[in-house]
Order: structure tokens, then sequence, then C-alpha cells
């Protein structure tokens, strides 16, 4: 094993000597270090877990024991032959050494005598930009490493403008294996170019750019003889000494409510994050979105009450006045109060490998609040390599759009460019629990402030009581040919003989008007299943005894409809046919068409089909008569009460 560098001068590293004589003078001085979160990012094999595990060698914190089993590793896993391979101090999945890059975000700390740094070592590959979002999310600065070889290349541009959109401010452009190209200052002049050229489009403020190799350590944590025409500041030097505006205490005071806090009847707090701001008891403040006010009295803690907090302590605090208060809402300065709306713009990274369906419902946290959320079109895209908005229809995996985004009910926010975190979502595939997409939100649709809804005196109580019957949806979903329209149209018959008022929305039907606009890819049902719940819901308000009878195979498609429709209202019928038997009836020829490949996207062949979990009404119709599962049907609403 070949010989290790010395790690850096004293004046570089945790002062040992101090710990063992005066731990108090020690402890003191940590204490009152500022703290640097930074985040390192680019390419796929650019260096950044081999600086990061030469900033912690060099930094003396690979203790005695670490540092042979690095030795060890490096024989075993290494890639640098008899030398010590600094990436294995951070590449602790078995994964990644196998292959060579970083999956996951790796989080490491580390300290010098003037500062101490929290680094996230974020995935180069493309596959795991989500992991890079991640650690992004909270960094102070951004240290975006490029291969001298290779130079500045699309993920190098795809995190940069990441970097950007997440508003890191300060970026250091670390020009890696330099020693690969002979220290040439050409090099490294004409990669300072071409990033400064893409940083200036996508508005970076402040772009540090240095020369280095992390595995030899030049310019690392001091100069370098083999630079010698670089005169700024080694890596090391200017984070130390890079100025970070935390910006946090001086916004207004906003704390998303993590939990009602009520150990006994004789307490009642809010407990949460203070994410911005400050406040002292006697502040007034404002509740969100529903607009009550009153005034802090106390902020408690397990350390005893505070006076004031300031932004990043986690507080509990009770006010003076019994307003409701619950998860999800937003405690805020009650003159600089955040604006509530249900409607917005907002940057989206798409991080699913299933592209983004537009209409379809997802899960959405922003803030402690967890809401119901559509996009509702995606305006463009954007090319990370020329900035061209482009325009789409969708978003697949990495790409980044402006979208519409509409919530479920109104929420409070802040434009993301002036909150941070109260104007920062994910949303969450509601079926897997997988987070699909990351958004930061623009500003408020103004469309949102504009429309209300009309109240009318004639109601849909009223119109039910004319009709004498109560509205309902009967969702009829299965395989084609399983029976739907026939079942459907046998109940509107029989509920129309006794005077029931109905309406049959077939999906044949609904093709020729409401949505001939459209096809069979998954965004096209999704928008069809969408259309015809809102007119259900519509006919449904009417009075009506809504009969639809649509293939519908997604869950999570007919769950929205169900939430669009109303629960109590909304009677799923499951139309169980096995394939075989839907297939051997095939009315329509569909299925032959489907397995000679004249029809693609087709249920049951080449697309998937979701089962109900939990329908109101199971028919099992490979053997029964329709006639016989259409009473089944009626009396499932007899029994509900919906019909006499």
């Amino acid at each position: 094993m070949a010989q290790v560098s010395e790690p850096v001068a004293p004046d570089r590293a945790v002062d040992a000597d101090l710990i063992g004589s005066d731990i108090d003078a020690y402890l003191e001085m940590h204490a009152h270090k500022s703290m640097l979160r930074f985040i390192t990012c680019g390419s796929v094999d650019d260096g950044k877990s081999t600086m990061i595990g030469r900033l912690l060698y060099e930094s003396k914190l690979v203790f005695e024991d670490q540092l042979s089993a690095l030795e060890t590793d490096s024989r075993k896993s290494g890639t640098q032959g008899a030398n010590l391979d600094f990436a294995l101090l951070v590449d602790g999945l078995a994964a990644e050494r196998e292959q060579g890059i970083t999956i996951d975000v790796a989080y490491r700390f580390f300290t010098t005598t003037k500062r101490k740094f929290i680094v996230a070592d974020t995935p180069g590959h493309e596959q795991y930009t989500r992991n890079m979002v991640t650690g992004a999310s909270t960094a102070d600065l951004a240290v975006l490493l490029v291969d001298a070889r290779k130079g500045v290349l699309q993920q190098t541009r795809r995190h940069s403008y990441l970097v950007s959109l997440l508003g890191i401010r300060h970026v250091v452009l670390a020009v890696n294996k330099l020693d690969l190209v002979d220290y040439s200052q050409e090099v490294f002049d004409a990669i300072d170019r071409d990033f400064r050229a893409f940083a200036g489009r996508i508005g970076a403020p402040s772009v540090v750019t240095v020369p280095m190799s992390a595995l030899m350590g030049d310019n690392l944590t001091g100069p370098s003889p083999n630079t010698p025409w670089y005169q700024g500041p080694s890596l090391i030097e200017h984070l130390e000494s890079v100025e970070i505006d935390d910006d946090r205490q001086a916004r207004p005071m906003r704390m998303p409510v993590q939990w009602v806090n009520r150990p006994d009847h004789t307490f009642r707090g809010f407990s949460g994050q203070l994410v911005s701001g400050t406040v002292a008891p006697g502040d007034a403040v404002r509740v969100l979105p529903s607009g009550q006010t009153s005034t802090v009295e106390r902020i408690v803690t397990m350390d005893g009450d505070l006076d004031p907090a300031v932004a990043g302590q986690s507080v509990t605090l009770t006010l003076a006045d019994e307003i409701d208060v619950s998860r999800g809402d937003v405690i805020a300065a009650a003159d600089e109060a955040p604006a509530v709306s249900d409607q917005f713009a907002a940057h989206v990274v798409w991080l699913a490998e299933q592209e983004m369906i537009p209409e379809r419902p997802y899960l959405c946290r922003i803030g402690t609040a967890t809401v119901q959320a559509r996009i509702t079109r995606p305006k463009y895209k954007i090319n990370v390599n020329t900035l061209e908005h482009t325009a789409t229809t969708t978003l697949g995996v990495n790409e980044i759009g402006v979208c519409n985004v509409s919530f479920d009910r109104p929420v409070p926010f802040d434009a993301y460019a002036e909150g941070g975190p109260t104007g920062a979502f994910v949303l969450i595939d509601r079926i897997t629990g997988n987070t699909v997409g990351a958004g930061m939100i623009d500003h408020a649709l103004r469309r949102a402030d504009n429309i209300h809804w009309q109240q009318v005196d004639v109601d849909a109580q009223a119109r039910a009581t004319r009709n004498g019957h109560r509205p309902a949806v009967v969702w009829l979903t299965g395989l084609s040919g399983a029976g739907k329209s026939t079942i459907a149209n046998l109940v509107e018959r029989d509920l129309f003989a006794r005077g029931c008022h109905t309406y049959l929305l077939d999906g044949d039907n609904v093709r020729h008007g409401l949505g001939r606009d459209l096809g069979f890819t998954e965004a096209d049902r999704v928008e069809n299943i969408r259309r015809v719940a809102e007119v259900a819901k519509l006919m449904a308000d009417a009075g009506l005894i809504v009969l639809v009878s649509l293939i519908s195979p997604f869950r999570a498609d007919r769950d929205a409809a169900r939430e669009t429709v109303g629960a109590d209202q909304f009677h799923e019928v499951f139309v169980d046919t096995p394939l075989a038997v839907a297939e051997s009836r095939d009315p329509k020829g569909l299925y032959g068409k489907a397995r000679r490949g004249e029809l693609v996207n087709f249920t049951g062949i080449d697309s998937p089909y979701e089962e109900p979990v939990a329908p109101r009404v199971h028919l099992r119709t490979a053997d029964g008569a329709p006639e016989d599962d259409a009473a089944r049907v009626v009396a499932a609403l007899r029994a509900e009460g919906v019909v006499d």
C-alpha cells in the first residue's frame, strides 16, 4: 500500500491538542463556529466521493481503525491500484462499490478551526436525479464537479439548472482530474468559459472556479505547485470564507403545524418547526387557511420557555384564544401572512419512470399538509442544454417543466423564490406511495381569485325530494366484453319502470362527443374518465341516478371519480369476467385486433386492468344471466335507500 500524503496543517484541522488539554475551551470554540451545508454534484465518475473522502482525511476525521479499514477496502474494491481510494470513505453501499457510482445521498460531517460543514454527496447518474434534488433542498452552496477530460456535460447542466431552481446562490465549479490533462491551464480556462456562459443564462449569481485533483490533493486544502497559474483560493479556503446570507430570520414568520400538543385538559399547544422569521410572546399571529387571528402566549420547549424563537427551532406555541388549529395549518405573522390558493403555476421536476399523467390525482405534501393534487396542464418543458421551452402534454423521468397545478383545497403558500419551504411540495403516487415529482410554486393563478361558487335556490336536496329518490352514480367497471353495457341498460330499464329519473353514460357513446378528441393512451383514458365523472356529478346534482359504463382500468382514476362525485353517492360495481371469457365473447372484434397488433393499449392485452378492492357490488358474469346481475344492482340501491 502506497503512503498517503500527510494531513493538512493544524490551522486547517481540528486542534487535537486543545481537546486533550482544555476540553471546555475546545467545546466553546466549536459551539461558536458557523455551519455551512453544501452538496457535491455533477456527472458520473467526476470524483465527488473521492473529494469528500479526501476532505475527511485531510481534516483528521478518519480514525486509525477507519484508515485501516480503508486500506483493506482499497485493496479489495478500490480503483487506485496500490493507493488509497478515498471514495470508499463515502460510498458505503455495496452496490455503489461494485458499480463505482454513488446511488444514495451520503451525508458527512467535518470541521476545521474556522467552520463546521455538513456535506451531501449526491448521485451523478441521471437515474438518481431525485436523490440529488433531495440533497440540494437544504444546501447553502453547491460544489459542481467536472471531469477535466470531458468538460461540461448534459448532466452538469441539469444539476446546474436544478441548483439554480432550488435557490442555491453559491456555486463552486471544481474542474477535477486536472492531473490527467497535465494541469493544462488552457483546458481549465475553456471549461470555465463554457460553464460561465451557461450559468449566466440560468441566473447563477456567484460562481468560483477551482482547478483541482481530488485524488492527488491539488488545490483541495491549499495551493498546489502544479497550478502556478492559478491565484485563487483552494476549495477548503473558499468553503471556510464564503459568506452565506441566512435570510430565514429576516423573512416573515412562518410555522407549519406538525401536531396539536394536548397532553391533558390544561394544556393545548401547536408544535412545529419555525421555518422562517422570529416569534415572541405577545406577537400577533394569523392561522391559515382559516384566517383566524390571536396572540402568542408562550413558546414552549423541552428545555423551558423561549423569548424569542428563531427560524430553525422546533417549538410549541400556545395562543391566547381558543381557535381551531390543525396539522397542516400555518401559523404566520398577522401582518405579513402568506397567500392562500388552490391553483398555482409551478416548476415541476418529474422523478418517476412512468410519465406524468395530466389530471391524474396525486397526493401532495406541502409543508405539513397532505392534499390531493392534479397537474391540470403542462405549459412547457425545459431543455436543460439549450434552456429552450418545448410544448408538451406530459413530463418524463428527470424532465423539468412549468405546469398548472390544482389542489383539492386552498393551502397557505409563499412563492418558492421568496419563501422557500412554504413554496415547495412533493407529489406522491397514491397507490405505491412513491415520490414521483418535486415542485416549486411560482405564483397563484388569478383564476382562483376570480371564480367563485354561485349559490342557487334550488339545490340537490330539493331536486331529490321532487324526484322521489336519492341521486346516485352507479359506476360499472370491468374488461371489454364483461357485460357492463348490457347490465347498465337493464338496470336503467328497471329503474325507469319504477319512475326513477335516470341517465346512462356509456363509454362508447361519450366517445362520440364528450371524448371524441381523445385516444386510448393512459393520459387520454385519465382525461376521459375525468370528463365523465364531472358530467356524472352534474347529473347527480340534478337529482338523477346516473349509470356509467366504462372500462376505467386504473384504480387511481376510479378513486378520483369517487372523490369528484362524492363517496356517499358513488356506487362502484365490479363486472368481473375472466379475460378468456371476455375475449371469447369479443362482441366488437377488439380483442382480435389487439392480438394481431392492430390495436394498442388495449386493456387486458397490452394494458393492465386493476381490479376494485372493495366494490359496492361484485358481479361474476361468467355463468350468470345479465338479468340476475341487473337485479342485484337494483337490490343494492334499494338496500342503501337510493330507491324504494
